[in-house]
């Protein structure tokens, strides 16, 4: 599993810009199954999304995110070894 952590590099106002097409991309994120889950971080300074794949697909679909593309944000792509979850959570595990 990849925790993506992204972080703006610019003003909210011009993230706000480009919401509509990254979240067009974060949906399609979740249609092709690669996101798990996904949300803003508490103050707005950016958003993290749970994802599960190849990390030279998840980096490349990271590369293609309106906000990288915009240079609106940047992303930390942190690879996490899930070796227990809660009841439920089990398709965390890789």
């Amino acid at each position: 599993m990849f925790i993506l952590s992204l972080t703006y590099v610019k003003p909210t106002e011009e993230a706000d810009r480009f919401m509509a097409p990254h979240m067009d991309w974060v949906n399609a994120g979740y249609e092709s199954g690669m996101f798990l889950a996904s949300g803003r971080k508490n103050p707005r300074t950016g958003g993290v999304i749970l994802a599960k794949g190849e990390r030279a697909e998840v980096e490349a679909y990271v590369a293609a995110d309106p906000f990288t593309v915009e240079g609106v944000a940047t992303y930390e792509v942190t690879d996490v070894a899930v070796t227990r979850t809660a009841t439920g959570l089990g398709a965390l595990k890789g």
